[in-house]
């Protein structure tokens, strides 16, 4: 019995000997079998504020960049930064550039498996993210196109909210892309001359016989500065200016400002007052010697003597407008020339009106670089005549 017990220890002390020692080998291993390499990020948040040129080959170029990283993390927050830097690099209106955000995301991981799954928003951030993108376009007038849907399936599956929220935008953006009856190229002209032409041509819309009409200042002799002017009048209103009186006095308002899409254009009117009101004789209230009971006598219908004309869509409660224009340089020299411009084409009456320049206007006075140039050299010569006592 006691050999028995013997040979048993032995083979527990002789086990217990080779376990320790392959522990002890396994644990002194030099391999990196389990070692996986650093996540590096090709492409940091800070890259697009040190990006020198800044325009959409860059832009793309660093989306690509970050595409290439093989263990890239962080979708979320590169979306959301470069969503920010859309307006910098000039990339806001590129349905090409949209789509490249979209594809920073890998395809089929944020797929929901059950309704369960779709309705509570499977990866809400990652949802969120995309849908913060389509208001982006939608706020930007950028309309998806059927590849965008393809891409957001493949990426969040028919039920997610991405695709729903596209769904809406593919059903209302059409529908107003082409409502405006005043059409705009997209995007904007950055010329002046062009923005002007559409501005008076929008607000003359009001008359379909207004004329459009350009001035050279070149062509007056009287004529101090070299610039083109944009003018808008109708018949209607040279005939207002033909029945005017010669001692009430027309204005120049202005500037005020006009936007077509993201450029705007300053714009000035010509305006007198209000021609006055006819007078409609009152009612007292409070007399009762001919009370008639609504639901069994007849109504009296009201009639007035006194002939009243009818008025022009020029004609406004806070005035009439004469004529308006747009000027290269909107300083006073060429509003100026506008007005001679009016009188030889068919307004020669307002040679004898008293025409007064106002400041009524929600920009101020409205004066161009050179002028304001000029009053600043005169006020430092002023300061270095005075002694210093």
């Amino acid at each position: 019995m006691s050999n028995v017990l013997r040979t048993c220890r032995g083979f527990v002390l002789f086990f217990n000997r080779q376990s320790v020692k392959s522990v002890q080998r396994g644990f002194h291993s030099t391999e990196s079998c389990l070692d996986k390499p650093p996540k590096v990020d090709v492409v940091s948040v800070d890259s697009f504020n040190n990006v020198q040129e800044k325009n959409k080959k860059t832009y793309l170029d660093m989306l690509r960049v970050y595409r290439m990283e093989k263990y890239r993390s962080g979708h979320v927050e590169f979306i959301n930064t470069a969503i920010k830097h859309l307006d910098e690099f000039g990339v806001n209106e590129d349905l090409e550039t949209y789509k490249k955000l979209i594809q920073v995301l890998p395809a089929g991981k944020f797929v929901p498996q059950n309704y369960i799954q779709s309705e509570f928003m499977h990866y809400p951030k990652h949802q969120q993210c995309i849908i913060d993108l389509l208001q982006k376009m939608e706020d930007n007038g950028v309309i998806p196109d059927w590849e965008v849907e393809d891409m957001l399936v493949k990426r969040f599956g028919p039920r997610g909210f991405p695709v729903r929220r596209y769904w809406r935008m593919m059903y209302w953006m059409p529908k107003f892309n082409n409502l405006s009856p005043w059409p705009i190229p997209k995007p904007a002209p950055n010329d002046p001359y062009e923005l002007a032409l559409l501005a008076i041509k929008r607000i003359s819309s009001i008359d379909i016989e207004s004329e459009v009409k350009v001035y050279k200042t070149k062509e007056l002799e009287e004529s101090i500065e070299d610039t083109w002017i944009v003018s808008g009048q109708s018949p209607d209103q040279k005939k207002i200016v033909a029945n005017h009186p010669e001692n009430v006095p027309v204005y120049i308002e202005g500037g005020f400002r006009i936007w077509l899409r993201k450029q705007s254009i300053i714009y000035f009117i010509l305006r007198t007052e209000p021609s006055p009101a006819i007078e409609n004789e009152e009612e007292d209230e409070d007399d009762i010697s001919n009370f008639r009971v609504p639901f069994f006598d007849k109504p009296i219908p009201k009639i007035s003597d006194k002939i009243a004309k009818k008025k022009t869509v020029h004609e406004q409660e806070d005035g009439t407008i004469l004529a308006v224009a747009a000027t290269g340089t909107s300083s006073k020299n060429s509003l100026l020339s506008w007005i001679r411009f009016l009188e030889k084409d068919g307004n020669p009456r307002l040679t004898h009106i008293p025409i007064l320049f106002t400041s009524k206007s929600p920009l101020g006075n409205v004066e161009p670089l050179s002028e304001l140039d000029e009053s600043k050299k005169e006020v430092e010569q002023s300061k270095q005549k005075v002694p210093i006592e």
